[in-house]
């Protein structure tokens, strides 16, 4: 809140304190001028000695009884200007020979201070934290618009949790000490603020493995944070309510799916009906694969891919698939231009920076962007195209996701080839958005139209 002209009420301030039988110097009548009359520029100063009222109209050529009305009029505190030779009065904002009304004595006293501002009210601070099979995210934020937040804080780290699961079915001792590293720096994040409400998820690596509870025992003890490991059902409906901003008013059905380390989540979403707040509200069809982009190259391979092994993966996907019982429930809608998918993984932020040929990942761009049937295409037929080295080269993909890729591509052809569209919208959002959704809405921190 901004301070508008501080002490502007205090409007006698440096006024003069002369007797009311003297005549008024100029600069009394300068102030006398603002204090009565309110004008806004002032008009030409005269020189020379003032003069007072009488002799001025004497000079003119005013008669006695002339002389008399303006007395009566000074009495009553009006204000009179004099005459010039033919009458006329001078323009508004000419100062007259003399104030006709004496100054009035000022009060002085201090300028007027703005009452002191009130104590900001603190946001309230959320956090959101997803361990998954290959990457550790966290996402600290601050309430904004209603439905939307304002992040302050974030870490993701690859820490490839569930390298070698596929094969042993338990975490592997690297893979738990690269995750506790991670947690490690997360956990000091949150202490280092005053957080009001948090979830620590997760995920597929922690849900299959065999030690999966052992090692959340673990990351207590040395990070600090306790996890809880969700179901797949949870899963799906928090990828869905992080993606909600990004569905438009004349949708009519989606397929949103999460292309993740070690399972692959898949929400149908009718629209048709009359539309809810709560995106996740209009699922009506789920499921949880399996398999992800980790499970799927250590399976098939990711540093050699031919098409022969990408078609074998994309096979592969699309057995689990056709086994998914609901997948029709949007079959009314498939041929509409209303109906599209709306990817939230690695993979598809991936093709679209390379798509964009960015030089640097920049989320910005990505984030919301729209690409159609013929540029996934485009971008999956070059990546295949390309061996590990030129993937590693590639700023958008790099060595750290050189050897998934493709398996992620593989996840997505078979998604396509159910639910085929035109459009593909990408989402560089997904769990932990929707972590911070949903804890937000449950608080009521944008009830009544803004932040509690």
């Amino acid at each position: 809140m901004e301070d508008h002209d501080t002490g502007a009420g205090a409007s006698a301030v440096g006024m003069s304190g002369a007797s009311p039988t003297q005549p008024a110097s100029p600069q009394q009548a300068r102030f006398s001028r603002h204090a009565g009359a309110h004008q806004r520029h002032a008009g030409p100063k005269h020189d020379g000695p003032r003069q007072t009222g009488a002799s001025q109209a004497d000079q003119h050529g005013d008669q006695p009884k002339g002389k008399t009305r303006k007395r009566r009029k000074r009495k009553r505190g009006r204000k009179v200007f004099a005459r010039d030779e033919n009458g006329a009065v001078p323009p508004a904002g000419t100062i007259a020979s003399q104030p006709q009304s004496p100054p009035l004595q000022a009060e002085r006293r201090p300028p007027l201070q703005s009452p002191p501002r009130p104590p900001q009210q603190e946001l309230p601070v959320f956090a959101a934290l997803d361990l998954g099979t290959n990457n550790c995210r966290l996402l600290v934020a601050v309430p904004g618009r209603h439905g939307q937040f304002r992040v302050i804080d974030a870490f993701s780290r690859i820490v490839r949790l569930g390298e070698g699961l596929t094969a042993s079915g338990r975490l592997g001792q690297a893979a738990m000490d690269r995750a506790v590293e991670a947690l490690k720096v997360c956990g000091e994040k949150l202490r280092n603020r005053k957080i009001r409400k948090a979830r620590l998820i997760a995920t597929e690596a922690c849900r299959s493995a065999a030690n999966g509870v052992a090692f959340l025992d673990r990351v207590e003890r040395e990070a600090g944070l306790k996890l809880e490991i969700i179901d797949r059902q949870t899963e799906a409906r928090l990828a869905v309510s992080g993606c909600g901003s990004l569905v438009e008013r004349d949708t009519q059905g989606v397929v949103l799916f999460d292309i993740g380390g070690g399972s692959s989540e898949i929400a149908l979403i009718d629209l048709t009906g009359r539309r809810s707040p709560r995106l996740a509200n209009h699922i009506v069809s789920w499921t949880s694969l399996p398999v992800g982009v980790v499970s799927l190259a250590e399976r098939f391979g990711g540093r050699t891919v031919t098409r022969e092994t990408f078609a074998a993966m994309v096979d592969d996907v699309a057995a689990r698939l056709k086994a998914f019982d609901g997948r029709d429930r949007l079959a009314h809608v498939l041929a509409s231009p209303n109906f599209h998918l709306l990817g939230t993984s690695g993979t598809v932020t991936t093709l679209a920076g390379v798509h964009l040929d960015l030089e640097r990942y920049d989320r910005r761009r990505v984030d919301g962007l729209w690409m159609d049937r013929d540029s996934v295409d485009r971008m999956i037929e070059r990546l295949i195209g390309w061996d590990f080295q030129q993937r590693c080269a590639n700023p958008c993909i790099g060595a750290d996701r050189a050897d998934l890729v493709l398996a992620g591509c593989a996840i997505l052809e078979a998604i396509r080839g159910v639910w085929p569209s035109e459009r593909l919208r990408v989402a560089d959002r997904g769990l932990r958005e929707g972590i911070l959704s949903e804890l937000m809405a449950d608080d009521g921190v944008w009830r009544d139209g803004g932040r509690r």
